[in-house]
């Protein structure tokens, strides 16, 4: 029976690997993880990717090493978290798969490593990260990339880069939109032309789930659903799930939201706060972040459409809960 060690399975990203993953009776799975899963706490076996110790006690010989662990907020402090468990991490990974013959890693990087990407970035595009978790993910990718090199007829690497993902029971950016529209609270910040790929999270989880049968190389694929949204196109979908009229409604010009992005950025420095709002998450909502992927070479088709992957998680999250005021 072949063994998958899923680290960071506690997660968002590998909770749904797992279920995705329960129904193969061919594999024993573990979570290999720092925090407790709600879900399967059975298969967690404790471990930071900070100890190689650690992780030598829990990762098993031969196994396929799945690495969803990451720092990855906007607002990580210290900044050296991301170098020790994105880019350390990795290292430990790879000292430990050494000593116990693991030749198979999939690794899921960011889309983040192409910074601000031209429109239509695709797994050719060019490496120039604006933060330090884009940075330190594509370190990471090299990390790997070296310790396959070592063995490469017989190791196999896939680097899987989605775009943001979103789904039922995360609470990160997507989900931070639908309820600032669903409580009313919502203010356009620009034209809202700009363009958005993303990925849900059952179509990440399933790819990962296809990857474990690539062969000895070095695989590495964005990881988007299409069609991209503009952002105008995103907010009417929402407030159709939310049986709410897609009228426009109030927006604020870039320049003037980038300013209040400033200086609330200096409130939070002098206050030791975390303020929802940041100049990053201003220009990080105002850009156009549209990439393209190769993912569909592979012969892979994602279960769930992206429109139907929105309203599920609108469902779930507002619909109900009732939540929808």
């Amino acid at each position: 029976m072949n063994t998958i060690d899923i680290v960071g399975g506690s997660g968002f990203i590998g909770t749904r690997l797992v279920q995705r993953l329960t129904s193969n009776d061919t594999a024993k799975l573990n979570i290999i993880d720092k925090a407790p899963s709600s879900e399967y706490p059975d298969l967690v076996k404790h471990a930071d990717v900070r100890s190689v110790e650690e992780l030598r006690h829990s990762l098993s010989d031969g196994s396929v090493l799945i690495n969803l662990a990451a720092e990855h907020r906007d607002d990580v402090r210290p900044l050296n978290l991301y170098d020790e468990v994105n880019v350390d991490g990795a290292r430990n990974l790879c000292e430990v798969a050494r000593q116990k013959g693991i030749n198979k890693i999939i690794f899921t990087s960011s889309v983040a490593v192409y910074g601000f990407a031209p429109l239509g970035t695709d797994e050719t595009g060019s490496i120039a990260p604006f933060n330090d978790y884009g940075r330190t993910k594509y370190e990471a990718e090299e990390v790997f990339r070296a310790w396959q090199k070592e063995d490469s007829d017989a190791r196999t690497l896939v680097i899987i880069r989605p775009t943001v993902v979103f789904g039922e029971g995360n609470r990160g950016n997507v989900y931070n939109l639908i309820k600032q529209v669903a409580s009313k609270k919502f203010l356009m910040i620009g034209d809202g032309t700009n363009r958005k790929s993303m990925a849900y999270v059952e179509n990440v989880a399933a790819f990962i789930e296809h990857a474990l049968d690539f062969s000895a190389g070095v695989h590495t694929y964005n990881y988007v659903d299409k069609p991209d949204f503009t952002m105008n196109e995103l907010i009417k979908e929402i407030k159709k799930n939310l049986g709410r009229p897609a009228t426009p409604g109030m927006r604020l010009p870039y320049a003037l939201g980038l300013g209040i992005g400033h200086l609330l950025d200096g409130v939070a420095k002098i206050t030791g706060k975390k303020l929802p709002i940041s100049s990053i998450r201003v220009k990080k909502f105002c850009a156009d972040t549209c990439f393209n992927t190769s993912v569909t070479n592979t012969g892979f088709t994602p279960p769930v459409s992206l429109k139907d992957g929105l309203m599920a998680t609108v469902t779930h999250e507002f619909k109900e809960s009732g939540d929808t005021q």
